[in-house]
């Protein structure tokens, strides 16, 4: 595979903006109004939160991530999808590129919420 070509260059301050932490994610479950999206309950160490994410269709057990961590972006507004609403969004890798999506994740166990940068 050849990477794509990168993006244009942003201001670092547009990339410092972006809050990205570590969670695990505690339960899966499938959303019933979506042939796509799972719900996720994500452990943040002070709060727990619901984040969707489209991987119903990607894994052939998407139950598998139950009690991983990691790396979700968590300052973006609430979004209604399905009839319910994401409080994130999981920060995974491949999918853009038409690979099998997998977890970013931390080389060894850290602290549920330490931010990534």
């Amino acid at each position: 595979m050849t990477p794509a070509p990168l993006k244009p260059q942003i201001p670092f301050d547009h990339f410092a903006a972006v809050d990205i932490r570590l969670g695990t994610i505690e339960h899966v479950k499938e959303v019933p109004s979506s042939q796509k999206l799972m719900r996720l309950t994500v452990n943040f160490g002070d709060h727990t939160r619901r984040i969707l994410a489209g991987i119903r269709q990607e894994r052939a057990n998407p139950q598998e991530i139950a009690g991983r961590q990691a790396l979700f972006v968590v300052n973006l507004p609430p979004r209604p999808m399905a009839g319910e609403v994401s409080e994130g969004m999981l920060f995974d890798l491949g999918y853009a590129d038409g690979l099998t999506p997998c977890l970013a994740v931390p080389e060894k166990p850290l602290p549920n919420g330490t931010r990534a940068g």
